[in-house]
């Protein structure tokens, strides 16, 4: 197991050597009260004595520790958008000139420390654009856990953000509400982790999570470094889900939820996509062979209950199989 820490390096707390040293480095108006949040101030990466002071703590850090993730999060927004001593240009150019100083101290970090696993969080999943994806390997989706919310969720961010970088993780939220197997299901769609209280666990729970791990490990890499295929809607009743197939066709991976539907639903046939449509496939699950453009037109017919998942691999067969 690796090590890995939680830091906010854009807050301040008010009681402390950083601040009483230097109460101008943080955002403020001479004029109004500097209103905490968290118990916190934000430091002003425009500057550049705040952008070296960071870099130097962190590559301190980094440098005398074996850590090898860093979830880097800013959980408060900018109340007193002030810059008292700076030219006037500067201080109307706050906003960008906080982000291009924070692409300046995470991006010289992440260049002097090339093995370092970096997440980049606020508030949930607030700072995901393609700026910080240049310099983050992961992003913390949102801070609703819930697998059935997040059926649509991880939906909506796959439509820019590939899955390598979704973090999705099995968590206690709907514990004995929600079967285990689903929430691990959504998790595997995307990064995979677990942020859930092990010591609770039961043992039949813990050979569910051992037997999901193992499935998620063997397709990992269809998921992170294939194409991606959507199955109907998450905002819509009925099956949805997603299908992942490697780069040269060989393989493939359906996920397929059901989340709540109050009405009577018969199987549901679902086609598959992205296949060779000339090659042939087995599909876990499923009697006989076919064509990639025959399971395009005929597909699999599934049925699945209210809160019930299904993961199913294909894989490409020589015909003489």
């Amino acid at each position: 197991m690796d090590f890995g820490i939680w830091v906010e390096p854009e807050m301040v707390n008010p009681n402390s050597e950083l601040y009483r040293s230097h109460p101008d480095w943080v955002y403020h108006f001479p004029t109004r009260p500097r209103r905490e949040h968290r118990n916190q101030l934000i430091l002003n990466l425009g500057r550049e004595d705040v952008q070296n002071y960071l870099l130097n703590i962190l590559d301190k850090l980094l440098s005398e520790n074996d850590i090898s993730f860093i979830k880097w999060d800013m959980n408060r927004s900018i109340s007193e958008a002030g810059w008292q001593d700076s030219p006037h240009d500067e201080a109307r150019e706050l906003w960008v000139r906080h982000t291009t100083g924070l692409y300046k101290v995470w991006g010289t970090l992440k260049q002097k420390h090339p093995k370092v696993l970096w997440q980049s969080c606020s508030g949930g999943g607030g700072r995901t654009d393609f700026g910080i994806m240049a310099i983050a390997d992961q992003v913390w989706t949102s801070d609703n856990t819930d697998a059935p919310a997040r059926v649509q969720i991880q939906e909506g961010f796959s439509q820019i953000y590939p899955a390598i970088a979704m973090e999705a993780w099995v968590t206690d939220a709907s514990h004995g509400l929600v079967p285990l197997s689903f929430r691990f299901h959504v998790s595997m769609a995307g990064n995979l982790g677990i942020g859930s209280h092990l010591l609770k666990w039961n043992q039949e729970e813990k050979n569910l999570a051992k037997e999901q791990i193992q499935l998620y490990k063997s397709i990992r890499h269809i998921i992170h470094l294939g194409d991606q295929y959507r199955i109907g809607f998450a905002s819509d009743e009925g099956i949805t889900g997603v299908q992942y197939v490697s780069k040269d066709k060989e393989e493939s991976v359906l996920f397929l939820f059901r989340v709540w539907i109050s009405r009577t639903i018969y199987p549901s046939v679902v086609l598959l996509k992205g296949l060779d449509p000339d090659s042939f496939y087995t599909v876990e699950g499923e009697t006989g062979i076919r064509s990639g453009l025959g399971w395009a037109n005929v597909g699999i017919t599934v049925d699945i209950k209210n809160l019930q998942s299904s993961v199913r691999k294909i894989k490409k067969i020589q015909r003489s199989e």
